[in-house]
């Protein structure tokens, strides 16, 4: 038995930041934004991460399921509401889903095919009949607005699916995850953990918010989402010419290029977002098919491939026919 996504939903915040906007703060411009990155514009949130989590987790279950039938809630993010405790907790509580077991998991970018693949597990183990993934970041809140390396990339959002048993061919064949630990200095907060609690020194040295390496991700993404989306298509007996959409997380355009370039895959065929969302981290690949899927890009029986490269570093790849 395997699990399909049955329902999807999405939240983005009602204001947008344009590059133009961003203009104003740093020393940018949409033209040099857009060459180096495709990004046009991105949502920020004055809500906390838990409501947008909850807010798209609503729209996935409505008409489908009620809240009390859901029976766990995972949700994808580095951008919790609090260290303690976990997000899905608030998620759950608004939901009033009472009888689902809840928690969060931290896997950077690649966080919702992380929560996808323990869902999944729920399922054909027979745990749960129906778990709610959600992907959901609020990273302007934890963007320092001085750097211009970092503060043009990163949007608000969330989206969510529902998992159930497939009762046919459809559902998820299989995901592949990799990991490194040798590299996590690439993406990283460094204060606010146990390592480095915050501090005054902390603040003054903008420690509290995101840093990266981004040359060096770049690098190393292209032939890792090749490598790790060939190894789920042999995995079930696939390959790049039976794939009808590609879903990769929305990082940077020259990287979905890239990818693309590499195993010969018309990028007709490629869902892009990230020009309107910016890099959403764990929430970017949901609100991402739900695009697809509102633009009437998906049909039943579409076989989908979705991957993600997260600095620090995480990465997969997940093949679903829906």
């Amino acid at each position: 038995m395997r699990s399909k996504i049955v329902s999807i939903g999405s939240y983005l915040p009602e204001k947008i930041m344009r590059n133009l906007d961003l203009e104003k703060i740093v020393d940018t411009s949409d033209e040099w934004i857009v060459k180096r990155t495709g990004i046009k514009e991105r949502h920020i949130s004055d809500k906390p991460t838990s409501y947008l989590a909850y807010m798209a987790a609503k729209k996935a279950i409505e008409g489908v399921i009620n809240p009390e039938e859901i029976d766990a809630i995972i949700v994808a993010t580095v951008t919790p509401d609090k260290i303690l405790p976990a997000t899905a907790l608030f998620v759950q509580s608004q939901l009033k889903a009472k009888n689902a077991f809840c928690f969060d998991i931290n896997a950077a970018c690649s966080g919702f095919l992380y929560a996808l693949s323990v869902g999944d597990s729920y399922i054909r183990s027979n745990t749960a009949k129906n778990v709610l993934v959600i992907g959901a970041e609020v990273l302007s809140k934890f963007v320092d607005w001085t750097d211009r390396s970092t503060c043009v990339i990163f949007g608000d959002g969330a989206a969510a699916v529902l998992l159930q048993p497939s009762n046919d061919e459809s559902g998820i064949l299989d995901i592949v995850l990799h990991s490194d630990g040798d590299y996590t200095d690439l993406m990283q907060i460094p204060a606010g953990g146990s390592l480095s609690p915050c501090s005054k020194e902390a603040i003054d040295n903008h420690d509290i918010y995101i840093k990266m390496l981004g040359n060096q991700t770049f690098k190393m993404s292209v032939q890792s989402i090749v490598a790790v989306s060939e190894e789920a298509l042999n995995r079930s007996n696939l390959s790049f010419n039976d794939i009808d959409l590609m879903v990769s997380h929305q990082a940077n355009i020259r990287i979905i290029e890239g990818v693309a370039k590499r195993i010969h895959f018309p990028m007709e065929k490629v869902q892009i977002a990230l020009d309107i969302h910016g890099n959403t981290a764990a929430a970017s690949i949901p609100l991402a098919l739900d695009l697809a899927y509102s633009q009437g890009k998906i049909k039943k029986n579409d076989k989908i491939l979705l991957n993600s490269f997260g600095a620090s570093l995480t990465w997969g790849a997940c093949v679903v026919v829906w």
